[in-house]
């Protein structure tokens, strides 16, 4: 059906000289131009904030950035997006890299914040903090200190038909872990979550 045909997006890139470059997406040909200006003024606005971010975070020069995305939703009226940025300070010991990410419900033409995913009054920063203790658990993971819950707007992504729960890097595990993803199925969520939003439709066959 039309209304599930995913959304076009081209590449746009920041430059700054052969250390600088920025991949972030735009997206083109909605019949609502409006929205799709708010979308990508969004994918901007997030795509400045992580390179500020960056050079706000020491005071050394910048000798690398590489910025770059992944679609990892595109269908069922759900746009979810993941932005990545790589930035070396000179005589660091590592560089630092940052995930952020923005979900768009293109049914009801706004950007999704975890909380609007499930349903009014439901405890989901609870539910994901167990499924996510199990997975802890389960996958022997190395943590910083005891995890106790998620944050109410904690970091996640949409991908199919899971919501992946992710941290950044030093949050709860050392660095050398990468970033901590929990991918939960939408079905083992199913009963909380709001069942025509974006991760409803996920979970439908049709």
């Amino acid at each position: 059906m039309e209304r599930y045909l995913p959304v076009n997006i081209k590449t746009e890139v920041i430059t700054g000289g052969p250390s600088k470059n920025v991949f972030y997406p735009q997206v083109t040909g909605m019949k609502n131009e409006s929205f799709q200006s708010y979308m990508n003024q969004q994918i901007v606005d997030l795509t400045q904030a992580l390179i500020d971010l960056q050079y706000g975070n020491m005071p050394s020069t910048v000798e690398e950035v590489i910025g770059e995305y992944e679609v990892k939703n595109n269908q069922r009226q759900v746009l979810s997006l993941s932005h990545s940025n790589y930035t070396y300070h000179r005589q660091a010991a590592h560089g630092m890299t940052y995930i952020k990410s923005l979900t768009f419900d293109l049914k009801e033409e706004g950007l999704c914040s975890l909380k609007g995913l499930f349903k009014p009054g439901s405890d989901y920063v609870q539910r994901l903090s167990t499924i996510i203790k199990a997975q802890i658990e389960e996958r022997d993971i190395q943590l910083l200190e005891p995890f106790t819950e998620i944050n109410p707007n904690q970091d996640y992504y949409i991908a199919d038909k899971a919501i992946v729960i992710y941290f950044q890097l030093y949050d709860i595990t050392p660095y050398v872990f990468g970033f901590p993803m929990f991918p939960i199925s939408v079905y083992e969520i199913q009963d909380i979550i709001e069942e025509d939003g974006p991760l409803g439709r996920m979970a439908t066959n049709k």
